[in-house]
């Protein structure tokens, strides 16, 4: 029987745990499950943000899932941010603990060669880790966007994008049209070298990203989505396919 990789998951971050009101840290089920189901074991990525605990919990897993959650300090790529668009931010309750562990932890990715799926704000976080940007505010920055915060309907389709011919995502769910969910008002403004975008919404907006071709053997598995397929694989066999495909990707 093959083994079942071990998967790191980034949580997020809460306010006020449920023990004594304490920060804590959060992640859905639906991350976990979907993990499960594709046959890796989830654990919990802890709160160091000092690279030799951080690298050190790395080399003991398979693989990564950058999840989401929290939004992302534009101090990361932006050095000039309105008072209008820095209102639309909601950063992490522990100061930009998150960012900077995470950021830490994309490093390493890199360094010792681990598969990664990064999801909504890991999408983000990825890109910028890599030198690009993001939209702080669709709303604000995107004349004639569609709306694409629909947490009224965190678990359904939304819209449908046509997926890049030859691309991962493409093999991945073998088609060219994905139906998906849609909880987020930032993006990524254009995808950082080395990456590529492979799915964007009518409005342009980048919807998932992977490798350009050169660039394919950084990792043994990358691809980044905006969307939240966690929420949408119990239901939907393309949306399990991208957690089958990571998993397998862990197991080599």
């Amino acid at each position: 029987m093959a083994k079942q990789p071990l998967i790191l998951v980034t949580p997020s971050v809460e306010k006020k745990g449920i023990e004594f009101n304490d920060c804590s840290l959060s992640v859905s089920f639906k991350y976990e499950n979907a993990i499960l189901r594709a046959g890796g074991i989830p654990v919990v990525s802890p709160i160091a943000t000092d690279r030799k605990t951080l690298a050190e919990v790395l080399r003991r897993v398979d693989g990564v899932l950058l999840t989401g959650g929290d939004d992302i300090s534009p101090d990361l790529y932006e050095t000039n941010v309105s008072p209008a668009l820095r209102k639309t931010v909601e950063e992490t309750p522990d100061g930009g603990g998150r960012d900077l562990r995470e950021l830490v932890l994309i490093d390493e990715i890199f360094r010792q060669r681990k598969p990664v799926l990064a999801i909504c704000r890991g999408h983000q976080l990825l890109n910028i880790a890599l030198g690009g940007k993001l939209v702080v505010d669709i709303g604000l920055q995107v004349p004639g966007a569609i709306n694409h915060r629909r947490m009224d309907k965190a678990c359904e389709f939304v819209h449908e994008v046509a997926v890049d011919k030859g691309s991962l995502l493409s093999k991945i769910i073998r088609g060219r049209k994905l139906g998906m969910n849609s909880t987020h008002h930032q993006a990524v403004l254009e995808p950082a070298e080395p990456l590529m975008a492979v799915a964007r919404t009518s409005d342009g907006i980048v919807e998932a990203m992977e490798f350009k071709s050169e660039y394919a053997g950084l990792l043994p598995f990358l691809l980044t989505v905006q969307f939240h397929p966690e929420r949408l694989a119990d239901r939907h066999a393309e949306h399990h396919a991208i957690f089958k495909a990571f998993v397998r990707a862990c197991r080599k």
